[in-house]
């Protein structure tokens, strides 16, 4: 009889740096030192100290050339998804890590639809918030779409409109 195999771990001290009550649902070890970690919460990012990278702010996860390249989003004005820079990781052992971001990510937009507003075009999101019940409706600018008062107007009232249409019903 086959003895199940035991599970590598991260390291200890990694591990208990994490908040009380944060599972590990996937990590990998980074090139050089360090390791990425994947929560239900979101992506535990090695910088120092490692900060949290909540899935809601994923705007887009790459895995190329044995790298993981995450684009965060900074939400302004509860409104707004405007894209930071791409942030990079070489992953020595990447263990299951890059399939579990991309299903993270994935699964937590619900929706996703572009829309003309004003003299451009607009990308609103729902989005699940990792231990929040209900959707959050974002909105990024898209071809060089400038925010302005008339702009954001406008995507309030589209917001409202996409709330109202796919609320759930009783």
């Amino acid at each position: 009889m086959r003895l199940p195999r035991r599970r590598e771990q991260p390291p200890a001290d990694v591990v208990a740096a994490l908040p009380d009550g944060e599972r590990i649902v996937s990590w990998a070890d980074v090139d050089g030192e360090g390791v990425v970690l994947a929560t239900p919460a979101g992506l535990w990012w090695p910088d120092d100290p490692p900060r949290l990278i909540g899935w809601q702010f994923i705007t887009k996860a790459l895995w190329q050339d044995g790298r993981l390249v995450i684009i965060e989003a900074d939400v302004v004005d509860d409104l707004l998804l405007v894209d930071r820079a791409p942030v990079a990781v070489a992953l020595a052992v990447p263990r299951d890590l890059p399939p579990v971001v991309r299903k993270r990510v994935e699964t937590n937009v619900v929706r996703s639809e572009l829309l003309d507003v004003a003299t451009g075009r607009a990308r609103f999101v729902a989005r699940r918030i990792p231990g929040a019940d209900g959707l959050r409706w974002w909105v990024r600018l898209e071809d060089g779409l400038r925010d302005s008062p008339q702009v954001r107007s406008e995507i309030a009232a589209m917001v409202d409109h996409l709330r109202a249409k796919y609320a759930p019903r009783d």
